[in-house]
């Protein structure tokens, strides 16, 4: 008797199991057919290479000033010698800082992405639960980040309903 409640208990939790729905959507393939998220990626690209520039620069000129000063130490008073390394020095800590300040964990540059691309994956969050909530899905993943996903049906990709939702045509 115990052995056959055990593989109804069983039998019902495969049931229960199966009758849960499942979609599966592609990220990227949703974010690279929003052009608005394509014009804030060229946009990120432009500003981090322009201020790739700047710290480049800084750490060019420091890089000028250390040649000259190797080239000149030997005609350089104690004194002199000390003004020229601080003077490096310096420009290497301005370059570090510029650098710092646009590429580190809380620079522009994160907050410039998060600004720009905030708004268009709440809108493509909101898409895919209004469609979820719809169809009655209780789990969505993503296999364009989900390295676990092995094989997914196209039956259960969601992805081109996503980009219709946003008025975007697949």
């Amino acid at each position: 008797m115990r052995k056959v409640l055990v593989m109804m208990a069983m039998m019902l939790s495969a049931v229960a199991a199966s009758a849960q729905k499942f979609a599966l959507v592609d990220m990227e393939y949703i974010l690279k057919n929003i052009p608005a998220y394509e014009r804030a990626n060229e946009q990120l690209n432009q500003v981090s290479k322009k201020w790739q520039a700047e710290v480049e620069a800084l750490s060019t000129e420091a890089q000028t000033m250390y040649k000259n000063y190797q080239n000149e130490v030997v005609f350089l008073s104690q004194e002199q010698k000390k003004e020229r390394q601080d003077a490096i020095m310096e420009k290497e800590k301005q370059a570090a800082e510029l650098k710092r300040k646009y590429f580190g964990p809380d620079g522009e540059l994160f907050k410039k992405r998060t600004s720009l691309m905030t708004p268009i994956q709440e809108e493509v969050y909101n898409a895919v639960k209004d469609i979820a909530d719809l169809r009655g899905y209780q789990l969505v993943l993503d296999r364009a980040s989900d390295t676990g996903i092995i094989f997914g049906s196209p039956k259960i990709d969601i992805s081109n309903e996503v980009l219709q939702k946003l008025g975007y045509s697949y």
